[in-house]
Parts: structure tokens; sequence; C-alpha cells
């Protein structure tokens, strides 16, 4: 497997109690499929928008050096949670409900992708307790290459300050914590629709205020 740097990137039929949804270790007083990647790489998907001009970074160029990429997807069972997919430090992965899975595309760009980064990757991600046939991947506007699991593109959550946080659940109900299937995980829904946090080009800062009361959660 090529090594590669970190990605530094409704409903329930009933409510869980927020006090049960915070996972574990967390101070309460606190606060359809896709490709399989190998062909992916050769024949990627556009983004939503229509096809990228002449001028955009052919699918199967190496990624800029400044980029961070998604080393590997592990599929695991986290407590209150349950199954969840994380990156290789254990940031929790997320789906967007505006995206499509058939054909897989990416709705979330510019200041969305700045709150939600996407998973990039150069091809070859590290895999556990994920199938490969259900991760693939598409291509971006800007030429980047983002992963996708059952069809959906994955993004981490800026608002998320620790690795195994999901503060980026139900958000603007349209985000949710994938599964290791590509669906979305119900488990553990926050109350109400929580607002997602401001992107860094707006606050100046990671993400802290704007919307981040807001999240339901006191984790």
């Amino acid at each position: 497997m090529a090594q590669m740097k970190r990605t530094t990137v409704i409903l329930a039929g009933a409510m869980v109690a927020l006090t049960a949804c915070a996972p574990a270790g967390y101070d309460g007083a606190n606060q359809s499929a896709a490709e399989p990647v190998a062909v992916a790489a050769a024949e990627p998907t556009a983004s939503a928008e229509p096809e990228a001009s002449a001028e955009a970074p052919p699918a199967d160029a190496p990624p800029p050096a400044d980029v961070d990429l998604t080393e590997k997807l592990v599929g695991k069972t986290v407590a209150r949670m349950g199954k969840v997919v994380t990156d290789e430090e254990g940031w929790i992965l997320y789906r967007f409900d505006k995206d499509t899975a058939d054909p897989p595309a990416s709705n979330c760009v510019d200041t969305c992708a700045e709150v939600w980064p996407p998973a990039l990757t150069d091809g070859d991600p590290q895999l556990s307790g994920v199938s490969d046939d259900k991760v693939g991947t598409i291509t971006r506007q800007d030429g980047t290459r983002q992963l996708t699991l059952g069809g959906w593109p994955l993004y981490r959550y800026i608002g998320d300050k620790k690795p195994g946080q999901w503060k980026g659940q139900g958000v603007s109900g349209t985000w949710f914590v994938v599964a290791p299937d590509g669906k979305k995980n119900l488990t553990c829904l926050p109350k109400g629709t929580p607002k997602p946090v401001a992107p860094p080009s707006d606050s100046g800062d990671s993400g802290d205020s704007a919307g981040a009361g807001d999240s339901g959660y006191n984790y």
C-alpha cells in the first residue's frame, strides 16, 4: 500500500437521550455502489457540476504535494454510536444527503468543503473493516480525488475537536455519520437540527464559533 499523508480531512424512529449519545470518556459537564478504487482510478467520475474544463488536472495525475490524503478507512463499532467509519487517526467520517451515490458525485464545494473537508486519496487507501467493493473515488472540480463508500463521498467535520467525536451528526438535517456499508448511521441523533460551525475563512479560526453551541450534544 502506498503511504500517504492523513486527512486533516432523518430520521430515526425514536430520539435517543443526549446523555446516552455522548461518547465514553467525554466530560458531560463541558459541553448505488461506486466502482472499486483501482477501477475508479482509471475511469473517474465527475462532480455533480458539468464536466471539468480542459484546464482541469488529469484525473490520474498525482495529488499536489500540499494536499492531505486519507491513508486508511477503518470500519468499527464505537460506544453508543455503533458502526462507524474513521480515518487512520480515528476521525469519524460523514456523508451528505445532497450528494448522489448513483452516479457518485459531490455537491460540497468551496465554503462547504472548508467545514466538511473531503476525504482525499491517491487511489490506494488501506482498508480495515470495510469491503473493498464498497470503496471508490470521484474526481472533484479541483482535480483531487475523493473517497466514496457505497457510492457516497466521504468527509470529515471541523466541528469535531477530537477523534471519536460526532458533532456533525444530523447537522442541517443533511449530514450523517457513515456506516461501513455506506449507509447513514441513525443510531444517535441530536436534539433538533444543529447548525454547522463557521468556515475558517469567515470566522478566522477552526470553527469553534457560529453554530458550535447548537450541536445538540454536551461533550
